[in-house]
C-alpha cells in the first residue's frame, strides 16, 4: 500500500475538504494521529460525517523533512504535491478568491492569502526552465477539467501575475 504524502496538516486538511464522505456532506470532526502503516509511520485522520454517521478515515506518508509554517496557510516545501493536482489548487483559488468579503477586512485577508497560496502551489508544478504545468500534473478529473476549459490560465507568467494580484489586494484589504 503506497500512501501519498500530506507535506502539511494545512495540505491534509484541505485535501480532506474536498474529499466528501460518501453522502455528499464535508462536515466531520477529524481526530489525527501517528500511526503505522508497513512498517513506516504514517498520519491518520478519522472522524464521523455530522450528516449521515458513517466512519471515515485517511492516511497519508509523512514528508521526508518538516515543513516548518511560514504564515497561513503552509500547504507544502518546494516540491509539488502529490495530493492535489494543478487544476484543484487553481480551481480552490478561483473559488476562495470569488468568495472574499467585502465587509471584514480581516476575513478578506485570510481569503486572498488561501488564494495566494493555492497559485503558489500551482507554480511547483513548472519545471525549472519551463513556461507552462505539463500534463503529467493534472491526474483527478476535477483538475483536468479547469485545465481543459482554458490552459492558457496555467502558463508561469500568468500564474505569477494572478499570485501577486492576490498578494497586492490583500495588502490593501
Amino acid at each position: 500500500m503506497t500512501l501519498q504524502v500530506a507535506r502539511t496538516r494545512d495540505e491534509a486538511h484541505l485535501y480532506l475538504d474536498l474529499h466528501p464522505c460518501v453522502c455528499g456532506s464535508v462536515e466531520t470532526a477529524w481526530d489525527s494521529g501517528v500511526v503505522h502503516v508497513a512498517g513506516e509511520l504514517a498520519a491518520c485522520y478519522d472522524g464521523i460525517c455530522a450528516d449521515c454517521g458513517m466512519e471515515r478515515e485517511f492516511m497519508f506518508a509523512l514528508p521526508q523533512r518538516e515543513v516548518m509554517p511560514e504564515g497561513w496557510p503552509t500547504f507544502g516545501g518546494p516540491e509539488p504535491s502529490q495530493l492535489l493536482d494543478a487544476g484543484e489548487w487553481l480551481w480552490v483559488s478561483d473559488l476562495t478568491a470569488g468568495n472574499v468579503p467585502a465587509d471584514d477586512r480581516n476575513a478578506a485577508r485570510q481569503a486572498l492569502a488561501m488564494a495566494r497560496a493555492t497559485v503558489d502551489e500551482v507554480l511547483k508544478f513548472i519545471p525549472d526552465g519551463h513556461e507552462h504545468v505539463p500534463d503529467h500534473a493534472f491526474w483527478s478529473e476535477l483538475g483536468r477539467q479547469v485545465r481543459d476549459a482554458e490552459p492558457a490560465r496555467f502558463r508561469r507568467e500568468r500564474l505569477e501575475v494572478v499570485r501577486d494580484t492576490y498578494r497586492d489586494l490583500a495588502t490593501d484589504a
